[in-house]
């Protein structure tokens, strides 16, 4: 048969074309053909129209409405999470075939609509979550483009880069500290979005286009007023909440056409700026001082615990909403430039790298231990781990979850106490080993590393063998092959 689908998770990286290679891989195994269409952050090619109309069945693997959902009209359709099409993509096409062997729905063709990042049918505590991811989602572009930028010119120029003139009064275009303080302004104005990025498209995920401009606004006033990521969140879901509740009210048909493109945005924009400025600025800008303060004062046993904590969440769901709240935690800190949020940076990202290369380490010295299919997803994770893609560690855990994600999560904790131990900072928000010249106390970053991957791989390899001994006992017994 042949299908064609569309993959896509709220934050529009790992998730989305993992998910689309776990679907290739089975329709190749069952005999299939499938066109995939990653609406992710790096894109493909749209479907083509030749290939929907021939294709018995199509399946979604999304956490978020489907853009263009109108060109599948008339055909079957199966929808999941995206994780069902990593972890179960047989089953997504066992109930396409299903769906093919069924009437064709009549259904009209649908007009193009502007999706949230929502879907309408998702419960509360989705939604919230989905919010908050779409707007990190958004966020992470500048968070590298600015980071990294950032880094580099730390790199070229030293710290004092900080303090280097306006290159708009003075660039010398040829000495590497002119250079490195271009290279410093410009990541430095990519970073004053943040924030203001964040809340809009929170906004946006609640409310739609309307929201933007209500958002944004919010999140300028939060930098504004000191309130700063904290503050971020709270315009984002006040301008959202803000819109949704101007949509419910009842218009003239004559006005209809103006209220998304200058009544919403106006009226909204209003509401939060006050509320921002007036209300709620300052209580947020005061408790984010005081977390700052808090950071800064953490040592010893405290920063060993943060680190601890804040390695259990990277590990935990590998890339989902706890692992993306640590991300979001620390990429938080690095604008407030704080010693202590440079070492969470740099712990977060080295827990985060731990579960892939642990993995991969496993299923390199006790290959009898894992499948050909893990071992060949072993190959691959020495790569993502080194990048900083702690969802290389899915495909095993998706196996087996209860020997995988315990041993991941104590080594990624051992790491993050290690890292905030040793204060390693980090001022790029991501690249893995790949900014090692930008880490402040590198080797110590790397010892973090590889103490809490030995950790990890050795719990797995711990736990697996359990398994294995008692399958070779079975196996003994009944005279069948040992099945790891």
């Amino acid at each position: 048969m042949k299908f064609v689908a569309i993959t896509a998770c709220p934050t529009g990286i790992a998730h989305t074309y993992m998910a689309a290679e776990s679907l290739e891989q089975t329709a190749k195994a069952n005999g299939d053909e499938i066109v995939v269409e990653t609406q992710g952050s790096a894109g493909s090619e749209p479907l083509s129209a030749e290939d929907i109309a021939s294709a018995d069945a199509v399946i979604f693997a999304a956490d978020l409405a489907v853009q263009g959902r109108e060109r599948f009209a008339g055909k079957p359709i199966v929808e999941a999470p995206v994780k069902a099409a990593i972890n179960d993509a047989a089953g997504l096409f066992e109930r396409a075939r299903a769906a093919a062997r069924e009437p064709a729905p009549a259904t009209p063709a649908a007009a193009p609509e502007l999706t949230s990042k929502v879907g309408a049918n998702d419960k509360a505590g989705t939604k919230v979550r989905q919010w908050l991811m779409t707007g990190v989602s958004y966020l992470i572009p500048f968070v590298a483009a600015g980071g990294l930028l950032i880094a580099l010119s730390f790199a070229l120029g030293g710290y004092q880069i900080v303090d280097a003139p306006k290159v708009t009064e003075h660039f010398d275009a040829g000495s590497v500290a002119g250079w490195a303080a271009l290279m410093f302004q410009i990541g430095s104005a990519a970073f004053d979005f943040l924030v203001p990025v964040l809340a809009g498209f929170i906004a946006f995920a609640m409310a739609d286009r309307p929201a933007i401009a209500p958002g944004f606004v919010g999140g300028a006033i939060a930098v504004t007023v000191g309130a700063g990521f904290l503050g971020g969140l709270v315009a984002g879901l006040l301008a959202g909440g803000v819109v949704l509740a101007l949509k419910r009210i009842q218009v003239p048909k004559a006005m209809r056409g103006i209220m998304p493109v200058v009544v919403y945005p106006l009226l909204g924009s209003i509401v939060v700026g006050v509320l921002m400025y007036v209300v709620v600025g300052k209580p947020i800008a005061a408790a984010t001082s005081g977390l700052t303060s808090w950071l800064n004062s953490l040592s010893g046993a405290s920063a060993l615990l943060l680190g601890a904590l804040l390695g259990l969440m990277m590990a935990f769901d590998m890339g989902g909403p706890v692992n993306k709240a640590a991300y979001a935690f620390a990429v938080g800190g690095l604008t407030t430039g704080a010693t202590a949020s440079l070492q969470i940076m740099a712990a977060v990202m080295a827990a985060g790298m731990v579960p892939p290369l642990a993995l991969a380490l496993a299923s390199t010295v006790r290959k009898k231990l894992f499948t050909e299919a893990e071992r060949e997803n072993g190959r691959a994770a020495w790569l993502l781990g080194a990048s900083f893609i702690t969802e290389g560690a899915i495909p095993f855990a998706a196996a087996d979850p209860f020997r995988v994600i315990p041993s991941i999560m104590l080594g990624s904790a051992v790491t993050g106490s290690l890292s905030m131990a040793f204060g390693a900072t980090l001022r790029a928000p991501h690249g893995g080993i790949f900014v090692l010249p930008l880490i402040g106390n590198p080797l110590m970053f790397l010892v973090a590393l590889i103490a809490g991957t030995l950790v990890a791989a050795g719990s797995v390899i711990a736990l697996k063998q359990v398994r294995f001994r008692a399958a070779e006992r079975s196996a003994a017994v009944s005279g069948r092959p040992v099945n790891a």
